[in-house]
């Protein structure tokens, strides 16, 4: 009998179109021989099992029943597992895995907890600390905490950037070159979350590579270099085409490997279990680890999914790996 997946998007946060841009694609790439596929809308006030009229972003779109949140269920369906592509809250940081564990539908994404930690960049970066792994100095703030510009300079060097300490799809970012220019930042990064990370810039090539867990190993993706003429790789840069995309990046054989090893030793360190995808800067000093993707993007131009065609895989079998995975578990 074939298993119910309900694939999960949309979502409070900032990145709600995004999300939905991902749910769509990941539902259209799930085998239907094997799973029976539902479409789930997540709204503030209800989850609503949809479809759309068409492939197009802009489709029509019809609902065909109200989740009811006590079972995850919908029209008598029992669901069996839930792909995540909500980004941003609560689908990537550990809310909405811990619901679904209370109930004991496994996911593809990681645990709660391991979400829950790797979506708060600060908190990250302090679990990976007796890790040997490179990161970039940084100043925590919280909403309303008074903080000298000066002694963070003093710190950190200029330029730096000042981000949401939670978050993706670089809402809320500022590099900032000057001073003067570190309270407006921040008072920006605030709009997107309560706490504030305050980052040393670390000049070099920007990396990201994606992981996931296949018939008990984790499996490491092809690295990608993002080169982009914006300042850094922004809203723009990774969703507007102001960038460009090395898949895989052009690397020696010792500096791919060098990079796989710190991805496997960041996931295992976590005790991660489902795909999520690590960003990097490379300079001559070596590895330097920005963040995680807890949920990364799954639209038909996002990275992960063209790390997996270059890799060889074929993107309906990928996920089939990621389903079987969280249903094995």
């Amino acid at each position: 009998m074939k298993k119910n997946i309900a694939v999960i998007y949309g979502g409070p946060s900032s990145e709600r179109q995004i999300s939905i841009l991902s749910g769509r694609y990941a539902a259209s790439c799930i085998d239907r021989n094997k799973y029976n596929v539902y479409e789930i809308l997540f709204n503030t006030d209800a989850w609503l099992n949809v479809e759309w009229e068409g492939d197009a972003n802009d489709a029509p779109m019809k609902t065909l029943g109200v989740v009811d949140k006590g079972d995850f269920s919908c029209n008598g369906v029992k669901f069996d597992a839930a792909v995540i592509t909500i980004h941003g809250i609560p689908g990537e940081n550990g809310l909405l895995q811990g619901y679904f564990e209370m109930l004991g539908v496994p996911v593809t994404t990681c645990s709660s907890f391991v979400c829950s930690v790797a979506f708060n960049k600060y908190s990250c970066k302090r679990y990976l600390a007796d890790t040997g792994v490179k990161m970039a100095e940084d100043v925590f703030l919280h909403k309303g905490e008074e903080y000298d510009t000066k002694e963070i300079v003093a710190k950190l060097g200029l330029p730096i950037f000042v981000k949401p300490s939670d978050g993706g799809s670089s809402f809320g970012v500022t590099k900032v070159k000057k001073e003067s220019d570190i309270p407006a930042a921040v008072d920006f990064a605030l709009k997107e979350s309560d706490t504030v990370l305050i980052e040393s810039c670390i000049v070099g090539r920007e990396m990201t590579q994606a992981i996931y867990m296949a018939d008990g190993e984790p499996v490491a993706l092809p690295i990608t270099e993002i080169v982009t003429t914006n300042e850094y790789f922004d809203y723009e840069a990774k969703y507007l085409g102001k960038s460009e995309e090395i898949c895989p990046a052009v690397i020696s054989d010792a500096l791919a490997a060098e990079m796989t090893a710190v991805t496997k030793k960041i996931y295992r360190h976590l005790g991660a279990s489902g795909l999520i995808r690590m960003d990097y800067i490379v300079n001559d000093e070596g590895v330097w680890f920005l963040e995680i993707n807890a949920t990364p993007g799954m639209t038909r131009m996002s990275l992960v999914p063209k790390m997996v065609r270059v890799s060889g895989r074929d993107i309906t079998e990928f996920f089939t790996q990621l389903i079987e995975n969280c249903l094995n578990r």
